[in-house]
């Protein structure tokens, strides 16, 4: 089985819990709030317009529906597909679930499927891939709304992004990518943004090993291809 997944959090610290998931199994999406044991910050409630308030009542994870249903779902012959798939499953780990079936980052592999775009947000490939065209008919065929940041909201986004992949890659190939580093050429930020990293690393090694040593939260991707790109260096 698919199952279409997303987080919505008190922040991305380690300290931060899961306060909404979102998923859709084949066909049945599923949505509910859950309190996340602390107070969220005005920063996240701005992102995802969760507040505490709306919280007040809604049960903690280890006793949601989500839990249980998830822990029905945890086998190996079921897929969880995630954008950021690495940030959702550190979040189920934290709550106990250690997801045990194969897993798809829709993230990771829209980088290596397509690696010359400006951006790989869930938001920003809804409108470059022109998912938009399509959403209102399929949003209104399970029932729901398009609310950018809403899991379920993003959930169906994600179904639609997954579908896109499979005219890039099949399936299997999609689970490979997840599973491996995915080898970036453009640099995403600073001041060689959208440059070749293999241009930067002959030209200014300097600046890539200064990224190294100074980004400590760096994507993993891109600390693989400076590294790797770096070690092409003659």
């Amino acid at each position: 089985m698919l199952i279409f997944f997303d987080t919505e959090t008190t922040g991305v610290e380690t300290s931060d819990r899961i306060c909404a998931v979102g998923m859709v199994e084949e066909n049945s999406p599923y949505y509910e709030l859950i309190h996340p044991g602390r107070k969220i910050p005005p920063a996240a409630s701005a992102i995802h317009q969760i507040t505490n308030e709306m919280l007040k009542d809604a049960p903690a994870f280890a006793d949601s529906n989500s839990c249980r249903r998830l822990k029905e779902l945890n086998a190996e012959s079921n897929v969880l597909i995630s954008h950021n798939a690495p940030f959702d499953i550190a979040m189920l780990i934290k709550e106990g679930l250690q997801w045990k079936g194969e897993i798809i980052d829709t993230l990771k592999c829209a980088k290596a499927l397509m690696d010359d775009l400006d951006g790989y947000s869930l938001q920003f490939l809804r409108y470059e891939l022109r998912l938009y065209r399509e959403e209102e008919e399929f949003f209104a065929s399970f029932g729901a709304g398009i609310t950018p940041h809403h899991p379920l909201s993003d959930a169906l986004h994600v179904k639609m992004l997954y579908t896109y992949l499979l005219d890039l890659a099949d399936h299997e190939k999609l689970v490979e990518i997840s599973q491996s580093h995915v080898l970036l050429n453009r640099l995403p930020f600073g001041k060689y943004a959208k440059r070749r990293i293999e241009e930067i690393a002959l030209k200014d090694p300097g600046y890539l090993k200064w990224m190294l040593e100074s980004l400590v939260d760096m994507d993993e991707d891109l600390r693989y291809s400076i590294e790797h790109f770096l070690r092409e260096v003659p």
